[in-house]
């Protein structure tokens, strides 16, 4: 299983706002995320807007302004989160129903293995929150 940056840079990003608050810091400035990760603000911002949409995020307009946490880190389940920002978990080209080309697919078992393996990772993900990881 790989996830994508997006995934990877929102999990970060939670991350990096839950332990500005365990230090009293309540705002935090996207540009201080990027730079700490030395990532592509840009990019970081698009992030930023989905985590503001979805709800596990909040932002704050004009002068000391910036971005902090909505909720509790109790209250953001990582399974939840990776649903969200996934695109697809379409770990082969045989979970794509609509795209599959391969000549096997009614033959092989490799597709239910792969989703066992999914499942499982899931359950793990789906029992932890951003406060387990902090």
């Amino acid at each position: 299983m790989r996830l994508t940056m997006y995934s990877d840079y929102a999990l970060r990003t939670l991350i990096f706002l839950a332990r500005n608050e365990q230090d009293n810091k309540q705002i935090t400035q996207i540009s201080d995320v990027a730079k700490f990760y030395n990532i592509s603000k840009n990019h970081l911002t698009k992030i930023v807007n989905h985590l503001a949409r979805t709800g596990y995020i909040e932002t704050i307009r004009g002068r000391g302004g910036g971005i902090k946490l909505k909720k509790a880190p109790s209250e953001i389940n990582l399974g939840t989160l990776l649903r969200e920002t996934e695109e697809s978990f379409n770990l082969v080209e045989c979970f794509d129903r609509q795209n599959n080309t391969c000549p096997i697919i009614d033959q092989c078992g490799l597709q239910l293995l792969l989703h066992e393996g999914l499942h499982a990772f899931m359950k793990v993900f789906d029992q932890k929150t951003l406060k387990d990881i902090i």
